[in-house]
Parts: C-alpha cells; sequence; structure tokens
C-alpha cells in the first residue's frame, strides 16, 4: 500500500468545501475530506468558476439534444458551450500530469454531473434526466480507465466500497505497467489480484487470464492496453454476496488441510450468516486472515482480496 496522500484524485472543487458555486457556497463533503483524505491528495477543478463566470454567478443549464447539448444561462440566455467545450479540452490535458488515480464530481451539474443531469429539450419545456455534464463527459473520453465517480453515489456503501477498490486497483496497475515491465511481474501481478477479479466479474478474470498465457504474441504496448482496459473494466462491475461467498469458499480451501473439522464448522457457518446478510463481509473476512496468517499460506497472503484498500477506510463493515 501505498503511504498516506501520495494518491491523487481529481475533485469538483465544491466538495472540499471551496465557496464556488454559482450563490457563493460550497457543497462541502465530510466523508470525502475527513476521511478519504487521510489517504488522497486531491486535486480540485472548477469548470464553471475557471472557464470565467464568477462568483456568484447566474444559474446555467443543459439544452437541446443529449448527443449534443448546449450550456445555457437560465435568465438571460448567453450560450457557454463552446467557451466549456474548448476550456474542458485544454483542462482534461493538463490533468495528465498529476497521474490522477481518480475523479469524483458533483452530481446533477450541468459541467460535473456524470450522469442523469437535466436536460430541457427547449426554454421553459419540463426536463429530462438524461444528460451527462459538458466538463464531465470530456473527462471520461479522456480517461477511459480512470475509475470516476460522483459524490451522492458515493452514499452508497457498495457503490462507495466499488470506487475504492478501483482506485487502489488503477494505482497498481499503473505502476505495474509504467515505463519497461517484465512478463514475471504481470503474472504475479494477475496472481495476487485472481480473487479480488473474481468477486467483480469471473468473465473478466478468465479473460486476463488467457491475455496473460499469450503475452508472448504481444508487443509490450498491446499487452498493457488490452490487460489494463480488461481488468479495470472487470473491476466496474460491483461485487455481489454471491461471488463473495464463491471467493471465500475458494479461499477456504486452501485451508482444508490445517483447520480442525469444527474450525471449518464454525467458519462455513460465518460465511452463511454472511450469504444470509446476517453480517458483514468483514466478519469472514477477518477469520480467514487470522487462518491464513497463522499457517503462513503465502499464495492466500498475497492476495488483494483481502486488503483491497486502508482497514480504516471500514468498507466492508455493512451489512
Amino acid at each position: 500500500m501505498k503511504e498516506k496522500n501520495e494518491i491523487k484524485i481529481g475533485i469538483s472543487a465544491c466538495l472540499l468545501g471551496e465557496k464556488v458555486r454559482f450563490d457563493s457556497g460550497h457543497k462541502h463533503d465530510h466523508f470525502i475530506t475527513d476521511t478519504l483524505g487521510m489517504f488522497f491528495k486531491f486535486v480540485p477543478v472548477c469548470p464553471e468558476i475557471e472557464v470565467g463566470m464568477g462568483v456568484p454567478r447566474e444559474t446555467v443549464n443543459l439544452q437541446g439534444d443529449v448527443s449534443s447539448p448546449r450550456m445555457i444561462g437560465t435568465k438571460s440566455g448567453e450560450d457557454w458551450t463552446e467557451r466549456m467545450r474548448v476550456y474542458s479540452e485544454k483542462r482534461v490535458k493538463q490533468l495528465e500530469k498529476y497521474n490522477l488515480r481518480g475523479y469524483i464530481l458533483k452530481k446533477d451539474s450541468p459541467s460535473c454531473g456524470l450522469e442523469r443531469v437535466k436536460l430541457y429539450a427547449r426554454p421553459g419545456a419540463a426536463p429530462e434526466r438524461k444528460a451527462r455534464g459538458l466538463y464531465a463527459d470530456r473527462l471520461v473520453k479522456q480517461f477511459p480507465l480512470l475509475p470516476i465517480e460522483e459524490e451522492g453515489r458515493l452514499n452508497d456503501p457498495v457503490l462507495r466500497e466499488n470506487f475504492i477498490v478501483r482506485v487502489f486497483a488503477y494505482d497498481r496497475l499503473c505502476r505495474l505497467f509504467s515505463g519497461s515491465y517484465k512478463r514475471g511481474a504481470v503474472m504475479q501481478f494477475h496472481a495476487a489480484h485472481k480473487y479480488l477479479l473474481l468477486a467483480h466479474s469471473p468473465k473478466h478474470y478468465q479473460e486476463l487470464g488467457k491475455l496473460v498465457a499469450d503475452i508472448k504474441n504481444y508487443n509490450p504496448s498491446d499487452f498493457a492496453e488490452n490487460y489494463s482496459r480488461l481488468f479495470m473494466e472487470g473491476l466496474s462491475l460491483k461485487s455481489t454476496v454471491a461471488k463473495n461467498v464463491n471467493v471465500l469458499h475458494h479461499i477456504l480451501g486452501f485451508l482444508k488441510k490445517q483447520l480442525t473439522s469444527d474450525e471449518k464448522k464454525y467458519l462455513l457457518s460465518i460465511i452463511e450468516d454472511y450469504r444470509e446478510e446476517l453480517v458483514p463481509l468483514i466478519v469472514p473476512i477477518t477469520l480467514i486472515r487470522q487462518y491464513v496468517e497463522k499457517f503462513k499460506v503465502e499464495y492466500i497472503q498475497d492476495q488483494y482480496y483481502l486488503n483491497p484498500h486502508p482497514k480504516e477506510l471500514m468498507l466492508r463493515n455493512h451489512v
């Protein structure tokens, strides 16, 4: 695990408490600053301020067609579309120097909203929630592998863990493929992520395994591109109780010779309690970790599934 605050995360500036909103206010999110801030260094961006709208300012909304919405002042009718698109193109390229590992956007924003932003077919019409903010759209296109989430969705414990898992995994992935890399390092990386991948997408784990087995037939850049795309695509799928139970049973197989009959029965009962949503995932994980450490099961000790993120985040403590 990298040291605290070494991983950089892009973020909508208002979520850090900066008074950049249209009404001179902010949307300070204390989970982001107080909890995630212990582990991430934030790179704040406010597209509407940086494009020249000022504070306070007239509100804007998205109008027209979902494929090419326009950003229009709600009272003046001033069109900010081209200025925002030119700015966004330049700004996301500037962000490359920060080596971001994730991004948290402000929901519902006509500039930063990732999904379901209000779109007005015409002035005065009832809006439909089907657009994406202009800056967010360019950000996604510039960084297709980057874990990106809205702050509102981070209130969902499953989505929150999925985002954080991807951020730390993306950091490891980027470090693996930074500069030249060795085949042995790729195989070690892939093996260490086996159960984390299985908990998200068994299909992607199988496809990645075939890719690794065929690594000799790829030039380095093509292999890194294909592996990275499949790896992040797989982790973007949500982990489920059923997939976690399957992984826990797989790991238990490595302990069957060391555990007594009563220990196995007890561990199986805890896994079943998790399946029935009576205990959180951290309970069987903690028990398994204790046995893995006690019996020095090296292959499992190296699995990121058991420690995908700092324990202080308590992301597996929910039922």
